[in-house]
């Protein structure tokens, strides 16, 4: 090899950048272009940067945006660094795409990742990728990366956001993109052709899809409920005894409210598994999907029981403010100044010390389970349960959990539920209507534990069929699936 020829091979593997220092590149000369000097640009450059590659930005100013890209990387105009590398980033907005057009010939047989996402849902009547692809079309247009936020580029992948989804129409082109996600951490997933960009430009529009359903669930029953105790408590007292106890809808009536809600929720948790397996013990096969509704439902028991848990931690806190109220310490005080002068006293109830003491112990025992099953279902924590750790603290201590609620809910009604006073208006108090949901659902649960149906459910979750069985009663062993 001549000194000539060694001099250009090591020119090759430095990267001159417009009024910085010479910047040696990678060692396998590995580079990438990144159109787009902005946040996203930038946050992506850097993390390629310190992923191993070279990195080129194109710009329209490149002596102005010198200054702001990663150190360690190079900015030069669009059409030089479209010659720079194969594989390029799109991370413009389209409305600034008309530059791509004079750029066609240099673009040609390039791969463009289109990082772009809308403002609203369909507001542009193609998907921005396929826009592209019909500026370039001699280039091979994928979609990519436009989930990630700037941010999650800057600090690295992480549970929430680890999954980058890819779609483009050339196999090669998806696959060289799809190594470059692997090796900046992210878990790439191919979702097929370029027709499926615009699903995936509408990922970031979502506003919490999988929350719509509890959050309604939970705004129902809140004013449900909080509307039928206001005419109980507060209306009842107005009407029959000419008393103003508005004052108490701050905290009392919101501290009767929370509890039912966050039991009710707990309950809905749990509910659609026991439908399911009795579902599945109806049919006697594992082998027919459930009806889309419980499916639905199935899927947002998360978020149902993070409500839940926050409904509980309202309902500690609003209990813990209770002996600093006003109407609490006046209340105590006046009793203790009645005591005194009638010169009486009045005898210490065993049972009632009881009950008051069980009540309190099985609210705070619920409420820790309550904290534990509302930990494990955060992904940083779930990923190191395994399957049955998982399944045992979210199943077993889940419903232990809902045991101990309910039964904190019995005690706190304790001798009531036979007095008429309790009853007014002829209605029951809210606590005795959220008591009916918990308990069948774990009277549904006691039967589906005994040992004749749990065995039977055990061997149709193995893949047992009953109507196979039926056919061949010599077979009585489990169906391989």
């Amino acid at each position: 090899m001549t000194g000539q020829e060694r001099s250009e091979e090591k020119s090759e593997c430095v990267s001159l950048s417009p009024m910085r220092e010479a910047v040696p590149a990678p060692p396998e000369c590995e580079r990438v272009c990144v159109f787009g000097t902005g946040d996203l640009g930038r946050s992506l450059g850097l993390r390629l940067l310190q992923a191993g590659y070279g990195v080129v930005f194109g710009s329209r100013r490149p002596h102005s945006s010198s200054s702001l890209i990663p150190h360690g990387s190079q900015v030069l105009g669009h059409a030089a660094a479209a010659q720079s590398g194969h594989l390029i980033f799109i991370a413009v907005q389209r409305e600034h795409y008309d530059f791509l057009v004079p750029l066609a010939n240099q673009l040609k047989g390039k791969v463009l990742v289109d990082l772009s996402n809308n403002l609203r849902k369909n507001q542009y009547p193609e998907a921005n990728a396929e826009y592209l692809q019909s500026l370039v079309p001699g280039a091979e247009v994928v979609k990519g990366f436009n989930t990630l936020s700037a941010w999650s580029l800057q600090k690295g992948p992480s549970d929430a956001n680890r999954q980058v989804y890819i779609c483009g129409e050339s196999v090669q082109a998806k696959q060289a993109v799809m190594a470059v996600a692997t090796k900046l951490g992210f878990s790439a997933l191919d979702r097929g052709f370029l027709s499926v960009a615009r699903e995936l430009e509408d990922f970031p529009l979502q506003l919490f899809p999988q929350w719509r359903l509890p959050l309604y669930i939970a705004t129902g029953l809140s004013a449900a409920f909080f509307f039928y105790l206001l005419i109980r408590d507060i209306i009842y007292a107005y009407f029959t005894q000419g008393k103003d106890i508005s004052f108490r809808i701050m905290v009392s009536l919101a501290n009767k409210v929370c509890p039912i809600v966050s039991l009710i929720m707990l309950s809905l948790c749990y509910l659609p598994g026991v439908l399911a397996s009795f579902l599945q013990l109806y049919r006697g096969t594992k082998y027919r999907r459930f009806p889309d509704w419980l499916d639905r439902w199935m899927l947002c028991r998360k978020q149902l029981g993070l409500l839940a848990l926050g409904f509980a931690f309202l309902h500690v806190l609003y209990t813990l403010i209770i002996p600093i109220r006003y109407y609490v310490r006046f209340k105590a005080t006046e009793r203790t100044v009645s005591v005194i002068r009638e010169n009486r006293t009045t005898e210490f109830d065993t049972t009632t010390a009881w009950s008051g003491d069980s009540y309190l112990s099985l609210g705070i025992l619920g409420f820790s389970l309550y904290v534990l099953l509302g930990i494990t279902s955060l992904p940083s924590v779930s990923n190191v349960l395994s399957w049955r750790e998982f399944s045992f603290i979210q199943s077993k201590l889940g419903h232990l959990t809902l045991l101990l609620c309910t039964a904190h809910t019995y005690l706190y009604g304790w001798n009531k539920f036979l007095s008429s006073s309790t009853y007014k208006w002829c209605t029951p108090p809210g606590y005795m209507l959220c008591l009916v949901l918990p308990s069948v659902v774990l009277l549904l649960k006691l039967l589906l534990i005994t040992p004749c149906v749990d065995r039977t459910i055990t061997r149709i979750r193995q893949g047992w069929e009953r109507r196979a069985d039926q056919r061949n009663p010599k077979n009585s062993q489990p169906l391989i699936p």
